[in-house]
């Protein structure tokens, strides 16, 4: 811990379960608040109320960071090998050049990646308005120490977390905290127990919420890094950085590398010196640089490439990514933990059902505009309009107002006729609101909303049938079932009620006001799902993948919303878990059960990375989304972060992975396949670029034992330079192939060599190597110079001119046949005939760029000579191409027994 955390240690008891008077005592505090002196003291002792600063990286250490990979090590090495050992400049070169602007664009993309701390400094109000010593004043936020007295308005942030003092009909929204979409209303009530959570804590008040409605006082009781926002500040400094299935299979394949090329080295080596009976620094040299040709110098920056073009594809999806790994991470997810509010729901309370005059009807419904319980709901209302027209205030009350105008209702036209001339504010002892309005006749309407219950007790009468009747116990019994009927699909209910008086009273209070009314209707409303959320949901499920709900609302509300989406079946009240149910089961316990959950509600921050844990302890990929602050630390945790763009606070933008930028949940659907597509374009990549090099390795390999004399050192650069890098880049904008979210996630143990690709790379290196030695024999065996028709040439000149033709078509097969093969890849199991020969205009621009530069080094006349090539006739380009083009035939016979077998 560091000397300024140990310095600002603040108490951590619960407050909640105490009184104010003890709250004030325990702190050392009094209602008139704090001395200037004694809160300069404290400001010494406590430090500041603002959030520790992250630990920043340097462009230059994110730049090292790169080079930490295994896969860039290894190219390291045989750079410097190239260079000082086999006197291979050009070659070093390339490496070195491959690996700094891999670099390069790995720092470009990850450059914003640990902004989610500074974010969360920003977020402090600037000013709290506070009592010193009696006095009311203005101070920095920033200032504030534990035992300040807080006033709090409509509009304010929560400078500070505080246990609450007074309240008038306070409300404070606290969804990025707790993920609970309704603003909480406020209560003195000491609460029993310590393991209340965050969202149940009524007499609290908590940094960075909003204050929606009404007024109140607190006292600070934690300032800075000790209050709940501080607190998940802390967990995303400490929490650790998972490793990506992209890093590991990389590493894997660096490993694998680096063994096969000392095992070749190895054995080269002492075929060479012991066989041949060659020279042992030659062969030193020869081991050398075949091992160094054994490395795909390119595979790095091509898979950042492809990398790089999947954040394209995705950004035109709406999926924006801040980190290249998570691309392809994306297609390997087993669970996506998704918050509820805002990211399955809109974050917007909305009327759901109506019952009026006996009947319940659903919101779509043919409604008329003057319906009665319409016009109270809009009277018994505080919303406002701005100059824009949106709407302002409690998102419960703006539902209301909203529902009036979708069925024509326009409570500003409404209400010039019938001014509204009093009011009764909401207090959450009765839990009820009314105006007053002066009707056209001089008598006076009185609207009331609120809890149904106390409607129910203080209505006498009950409108049904276009007229007021006496309300019996039969009318009671209807208005109970429907109001339970609401509840148990987890709506929120409030009822309607009036009365006209004929003239206002004096004495405007609930017992005069709120008192012989007449029942009018029940409102239910919900914050509702998306609409494209259950297809999505739907989809990932048949992809494998399996949608968890993580939410901090009521385990009523976040069991409906899942059996509405099709995360659980309907009523599946086995598979919800609370956060206060989690908290009594052991780590192993949890650890036992978390298959068996598939809805958490009322959760906290360390829950949710609790369940992350939980999920990647089994061994599974775990994406996290979510908007508010309160997801940060799981968004950090998971394997993926995903955050939401649109209603997203900046904490949970920067400790995401990828960002959503319409916060639809569908579009991770979509991110999934696409990444899914990306690690089946970077194996296929990795295919065509391994079966090239091991097919020149065992090329290489078996002429030195055969003392033949294949290929120069400069054919390998031309090769790998240009048949391994165009087409390879292409491979990875192949169109993902059909079915693709059929299948199950991958998970953690598959690897780029999984599925079949590992045992491709093998024959097909083995094909091309074969291939390859067989034209080159063929060639000598029946040359096309002989001694008839090259006259007057020596031996020695027929032989170079004989060898110079077979070395040029064991080149030209080479390159060629890499080519055609980069069209067998398009897929590791389908036919190219199903696949597609050209539906990739990148792949054939690719093709074609590349068959051109191979063709130019042979048939330009001073080229030619700089390559050591010579021209070759018609029949020897026909042994060229027809080798070359047989590898597509034998593969697709291949795969056609592969596919007989099974093996897809």
């Amino acid at each position: 811990m560091s000397e300024l955390s140990e310095k600002k240690q603040q108490q951590t008891e619960p407050f909640y379960a105490k009184s104010a008077e003890e709250t004030l005592t325990a702190l050392h505090s009094q209602a008139e608040g704090l001395s200037d002196q004694e809160a300069a003291a404290r400001l010494e002792q406590y430090g500041p109320n603002e959030l520790e600063a992250g630990k920043k990286t340097t462009i230059l250490q994110k730049f090292l960071e790169q080079f930490k990979d295994l896969m860039i090590i290894v190219l390291l090495v045989a750079a410097i090998i190239s260079a000082v050992v086999s006197h291979e400049a050009v070659d070093a070169a390339i490496i070195l050049a491959v690996v700094i602007i891999n670099a390069i664009m790995g720092v470009v993309q990850e450059s914003k990646a640990e902004q989610a701390i500074e974010a969360l400094r920003e977020m402090s109000t600037p000013n709290a308005n506070i009592l010193r010593s009696g006095h009311s004043k203005s101070v920095s936020s920033h200032e504030l120490v534990p035992g300040d007295i807080v006033l709090l308005e409509a509009g304010d942030v929560v400078p500070a977390d505080m246990r609450l003092l007074e309240i008038s009909s306070l409300k404070i929204e606290e969804a990025a905290l707790t993920g609970e979409s309704v603003p909480v209303e406020k209560d003195l009530t000491v609460l029993e127990g310590t393991d209340i959570g965050i969202g149940d804590r009524v007499n609290m008040a908590y940094s960075n919420s909003n204050v929606t409605y009404g007024r109140g006082k607190g006292v600070v009781v934690n300032t800075g890094m000790n209050t709940e926002v501080g607190k998940i500040a802390g967990m995303l400094a400490n929490a650790d950085e998972t490793e990506t299935p992209l890093k590991r299979n990389l590493n894997q394949l660096g490993k694998f590398l680096t063994i096969a090329i000392i095992i070749i080295a190895v054995v080269m080596f002492f075929v060479g010196t012991l066989i041949n009976n060659q020279s042992w620094v030659d062969m030193l040299l020869t081991s050398i640089s075949l091992a160094v040709a054994a490395i795909p110098e390119g595979l790095p920056a091509i898979v950042t490439i492809i990398l790089a073009l999947g954040t394209q594809v995705m950004a035109k999806r709406n999926a924006m990514i801040r980190k290249l790994p998570a691309v392809e991470t994306l297609g390997a997810t087993d669970i996506i933990c998704s918050d509820k509010t805002g990211t399955l729901t809109l974050n917007q309370m909305t009327v759901e059902k109506l019952y009026f005059d006996g009947t319940q009807f659903a919101a779509d419904e043919e409604i008329a505009k003057d319906n009665l319980a319409i016009k109270l709901m809009n009277y018994a209302n505080d919303t406002k309009f701005s100059k824009e027209g949106d709407l302002i205030g409690d998102p419960t009350e703006t539902a209301l107002v909203q529902f009036g105008l979708d069925k024509g209702f326009d409570v500003r036209q409404e209400g010039k006729a019938e001014p509204r001339v009093a009011d009764l504010p909401f207090d959450s002892d009765r839990k009820l609101m009314s105006t007053i309005h002066q009707l056209a006749d001089g008598t006076f309407l009185v609207a009331v909303k609120g809890a149904p219950d106390v409607l129910i007790n203080r209505s006498t009468k009950i409108y049904q049938g276009g007229k007021e009747i006496s309300l019996d116990e039969t009318q009671k019994t209807a208005i109970l079932e429907n109001n339970k009927n609401m509840a148990q699909q987890a709506l929120r209910v409030l009822g309607v009620a009036y009365k006209i008086m004929p003239t206002l009273p004096d004495e405007r209070t609930s017992e005069v006001i709120e008192n012989q009314l007449v029942f009018t209707g029940l409102i239910g409303m919900i914050d509702p799902e998306r609409s494209e959320a259950a297809e999505a949901v739907r989809v990932a499920k048949e992809a494998g993948i399996r949608p968890i709900m993580i939410t901090g609302d009521h385990r009523d509300t976040a069991e409906a919303i899942a059996g509405r989406l099709g995360i659980i079946k309907p009523g599946d009240d086995d598979a919800v878990l609370t956060g206060a149910e989690l908290n009594n089961l052991s780590e192993a316990e949890f650890a036992n059960k978390v298959t068996q959950y598939s809805v958490y509600a009322r959760v906290s921050p360390e829950h949710k990375v609790r369940i992350v844990k939980a999920w990647q302890n089994a061994g599974k990929v775990v994406a996290m989304t979510g908007d508010g602050v309160n997801d940060a630390p799981a968004l950090k945790q998971a394997d993926i972060g995903v955050g939401m763009g649109i209603t997203g606070t900046e904490v949970s933008k920067g400790a995401s992975d990828m960002v959503l930028a319409d916060d639809n949940f569908a579009t991770i659907v979509v991110a999934v396949e696409e990444g899914r597509k990306v690690f089946s374009n970077i194996q296929k990549a990795i295919q065509y670029l391994m079966a090239a090099n091991l097919g020149e390795v065992l090329t290489l390999f078996i002429a030195t034992i055969l003392a033949w004399d294949t290929l120069l050192p400069i054919h390998l650069l031309w090769i790998n330079l240009v048949t391994d890098t165009f087409p390879a880049i292409a491979l990875g904008m192949e169109p993902a192939e059909k079915n693709l979210m059929a299948h199950k996630p991958r998970g953690k143990k598959s690897n780029f060599f999984s599925g079949g690709v590992l045992s491709s790379i093998i024959y097909q290196g083995i094909l091309e190597a074969a291939t390859v030695l067989f034209v080159y024999w063929s060639a000598i065996q029946w040359p096309a110079h002989t001694a008839d028709n090259m006259i007057g040439l020596s031996a020695a000149q027929l032989y170079d001119l004989q060898h110079g033709d077979a070395l040029t078509m064991a080149f030209a097969t080479l390159g060629l046949m890499q080519l055609f093969h980069a069209f067998n890849v398009k897929s590791v199991h389908q036919s190219l005939f199903k696949v597609g020969f050209f539906k990739n205009k990148a792949f054939n621009y690719a093709i074609l760029l590349s068959f051109v530069m191979m063709m130019i080094i042979i048939v330009v006349p001073g080229l030619n000579d700089i390559f050591r090539v010579t021209h070759l006739d018609t029949y020897q380009w026909g042994i060229v191409l027809g080798s070359s083009f047989a590898i597509i035939p034998v593969v697709e016979i291949v795969k056609a027994i592969q596919r007989a077998m099974g093996k897809e």
